[in-house]
C-alpha cells in the first residue's frame, strides 16, 4: 500500500497483470512454470473420473462394488493429504522449489504403476503415489507464484494456477475422449498423466528458490537478484525492506524448531491461528460444496440423468470442465479488482442456489422412471431376468429406478427390460439396438441436470474454485507460510477424501436428489463460516496481512484499508 491513502491493488485488473508480464516476462515464466504443479493436480482430478468407466469395464469386481470404486478414486486424496502435511516442512526445511521437484517425481512413478497396473489393488497403489505429489504440488505451487509475485497483481498471478488446475482438467477430459476407442483405454488415459510431470521437473532445475524463502534463510544478496528481476528497480528497496522486518519480527519472538514444534508455536500464535481459521474454512468449505463429486464422477452423474452411453458421458463432461475453465479467466480478470472475500461469498451464494434446483431435478426423473415391460423383459428370457425382479410380491410396480438400486440388475430400453447385470446381456441388449442402463434412467428432463452442472460449475470456479488458494498463500506469516499452508492444504485434502469417499455410497442410499441436497445444506453452512472468519487481503503487502490479524477480524468493524478508501474516494 502506498503511503497516505489507496491501495494500488484497487486500480488492478488483468489488464495490468497482462502488462505486468508483458515487461517483466520472467514474472510470466516462474507463474507458468510452478503452475504446473496445478496442471498435474487438475487433470489427476478429471482423469480418474473418465477412466473408472473403463476400469469397471475390465474388472468385474470394480464394476460390482462401490467401495471399490471409491477407493480408486480417493486413495490419491488419502495420498495428498499426507503429501500436503510433507510437503508443509519440506517448504519451510529444504525450499519451495525442492518440494515442486519431489512432487513432480512422485507423480511420474505414479502414473507409469497405474498405466501398467494388473489388477485393481496396483491401480490403487499408484494413485498413493499420484496423491502424494498432488498434494505437495497443490499447496506448493500457489504459494511458490504468491512469493514471486509483485504484490499488486498477486492475485491474479496465483490464479493462473487455478486457471492450469482447471485447464488439466479439462485437458484430462479431452484425452479420455480421444482414447475412448484405443486397446488400453483407462491405461493410456493414466499414463500420460506422467508427462506434465516430466516437464515441470525440467523447467523448475532452470528456475530459482522463491525470494522470500531465501532472504529469510540468510541469503540476502540471492533473493534481492532475484526480486531485481521481478519489480521495478524503484520498488525493490521497499520489498526488500518489508522481507527485512518481517525476519527480525520472527527473530524477536522466537520459536519451536521440528514439525510438531513448529506445529505448537504456531498454534500458539494469534496472527497464525487466526490465519488458520480463515485459511483452513475455505479450504473445508471449497470441497464441502461437493465440487469433486463432480470432477471426479461427472460421467458417472451425467449418467445418473440418463445418459448411458460413456462416451456421450465424457462428451458431456468435457462441457463443464470447460466451463470450469473459463472461471477461472473470470477470477484471474476480477480477483484483484473486486476481492477475494466477496468473489467467494457470491459464488457460495450462486452453488447453493445450483445444488438446491439440482436436487429437484433428480427428484423429479426419479418419480417419473419408466415403468418395467414384463412383455419386453420376456424376450431376454428367464435365465437372463435379474432375480430380485422374478422374486418380488410387488413386481408389477417395478420402475427403472427401482431395477437400478439393486446391485445385480439393469435397465435395457426401449421399451424396458430388467436384466440380469453381465456382460453378456449387455451384448445381447446393444446388438438389440437397444440402451444399456446401470447408472441413472432415461429422462425427458435430463438435460436439465447437465445445464445445471454447468452453472453450477460457473458460479464455483470464479470464487470457489480458485479464490481459498490464493487467501491461503497470502494470509500467514512467512516464518509459518509453509507449514499454514500444509494445515489448510490437509484440511482440504482431508475434506475431500470424506466427500469423494462417500458419494457413491450416499447416492444409494439417499439417491442423488438427497445427496445434492445435503451438499446444499453444507454450502449454507459454509457461507456462514466465511462471512465471519475470513479477511479480506486483496493489495495487501505480507506484512499488512499480519497488522489486521493482530487486531483480530469481524466482519462488522471496519479495516484500516476500507477506511482510508473510503477517506479518499
Amino acid at each position: 500500500m502506498v503511503e497516505g491513502g489507496i491501495s494500488r491493488a484497487d486500480k488492478t485488473e488483468f489488464t495490468e497483470c497482462w502488462r505486468t508480464s508483458w515487461r517483466t516476462p520472467y514474472i510470466m515464466r516462474l507463474a507458468l512454470s510452478a503452475g504446473i504443479g496445478g496442471l498435474l493436480f487438475g487433470y489427476d482430478t478429471g482423469v480418474i473420473s473418465g477412466a473408472l468407466l473403463y476400469i469397471r469395464e475390465d474388472f468385474e469386481s470394480v464394476d460390482k462394488k462401490t467401495w471399490l470404486q471409491e477407493t480408486i478414486v480417493s486413495m490419491a486424496v488419502a495420498g495428498a493429504i499426507v503429501g500436503a502435511a510433507v510437503g508443509g516442512w519440506i517448504n519451510d526445511k529444504f525450499g519451495r522449489r525442492i518440494s515442486i521437484l519431489s512432487a513432480d517425481v512422485l507423480f511420474f512413478v505414479g502414473a507409469i504403476i497405474m498405466a501398467f497396473a494388473p489388477a485393481p489393488w496396483v491401480i490403487i497403489i499408484g494413485r498413493i503415489f499420484v496423491g502424494l505429489g498432488v498434494g505437495m504440488a497443490s499447496m506448493t505451487s500457489p504459494l511458490y507464484i504468491s512469493e514471486a509475485s509483485p504484490h499488486r497483481i498477486r492475485g491474479a498471478l496465483v490464479s493462473t494456477n487455478g486457471l492450469l488446475i482447471t485447464g488439466g482438467q479439462f485437458l484430462s477430459y479431452l484425452i479420455n475422449l480421444a482414447f475412448t476407442h484405443v486397446s488400453g483405454t483407462w491405461r493410456w488415459m493414466l499414463g500420460v498423466a506422467g508427462l506434465p510431470a516430466l516437464i515441470q521437473f525440467v523447467l523448475m532445475l532452470s528456475l530459482p528458490e522463491s525470494p522470500r524463502w531465501l532472504y529469510r534463510n540468510g541469503k540476502e544478496d540471492e533473493a534481492r537478484s532475484i526480486l531485481e528481476k521481478i519489480y521495478p528497480a524503484e520498488e525493490v528497496e521497499e520489498e526488500v525492506q518489508s522481507l527485512r522486518t518481517s525476519v527480525e519480527l520472527e527473530k524477536e519472538q522466537g520459536g519451536e524448531t521440528g514439525f510438531f514444534g513448529q506445529f505448537k508455536s504456531a498454534w500458539k500464535n494469534d496472527v497464525v491461528r487466526r490465519g488458520l481459521f480463515a485459511g483452513i474454512t475455505v479450504q473445508v468449505a471449497q470441497q464441502f460444496v461437493g465440487i469433486n463429486t463432480v470432477m471426479y464422477y461427472s460421467p458417472t452423474i451425467i449418467q445418473f440423468a440418463g445418459f448411458a452411453s460413456n462416451k456421450t458421458a465424457l462428451a458431456l463432461s468435457l462441457i463443464t470442465s470447460g466451463l470450469n475453465a473459463l472461471g477461472s479467466i473470470i477470477s484471474m480478470c476480477f480477483v484483484d479488482r473486486y476481492g477475494r472475500r466477496r468473489l467467494m461469498i457470491i459464488s457460495m451464494i450462486g452453488i447453493i442456489s445450483c445444488l438446491v434446483i439440482l436436487s429437484a431435478i433428480f427428484h423429479r426423473s426419479s418419480v417419473t422412471a419408466p415403468k418395467i415391460s414384463p412383455a419386453e423383459t420376456a424376450f431376454f428370457g428367464g435365465n437372463s431376468t435379474c432375480q430380485a425382479y422374478t422374486s418380488a410380491p410387488d413386481a408389477s410396480s417395478w420402475s427403472c429406478m427401482k431395477c437400478l438400486q439393486d446391485a445385480n440388475c439393469a435397465y435395457c430400453s426401449a421399451p424396458g427390460s430388467i436384466v440380469t447385470l453381465s456382460d453378456e446381456v449387455r451384448g445381447v441388449c446393444r446388438a438389440a439396438k437397444r440402451t444399456w442402463y446401470t447408472e441413472g434412467c432415461p429422462s425427458k428432463i435430463g438435460f436439465l441436470a447437465v445445464i445445471f452442472l454447468g452453472l453450477y460449475i460457473i458460479v464455483y470456479s470464479p470464487g470457489m474454485g480458485t479464490v481459498p488458494w490464493i487467501v491461503n498463500s497470502e494470509i500467514y506469516p512467512l516464518k509459518y507460510r509453509g507449514i499454514g499452508g500444509g494445515i489448510a492444504a490437509v484440511s482440504n485434502w482431508s475434506s475431500n477424501l470424506i466427500v469423494s469417499e462417500t458419494f457413491l455410497t450416499l447416492t444409494e442410499h439417499l439417491g442423488s436428489a438427497g445427496t445434492f441436497l445435503l451438499f446444499a445444506g453444507f454450502s449454507l453452512i459454509g457461507l456462514v463460516s466465511i462471512f465471519f472468519l475470513v479477511p479480506e487481503t486483496k493489495g495487501l503487502q505480507f506484512s499488512e496481512v499480519e497488522k489486521m490479524l493482530e487486531k483480530g477480524y469481524s466482519p462488522f468493524k471496519k479495516s484500516d484499508k476500507d477506511s482510508k478508501d473510503s477517506d479518499n474516494n
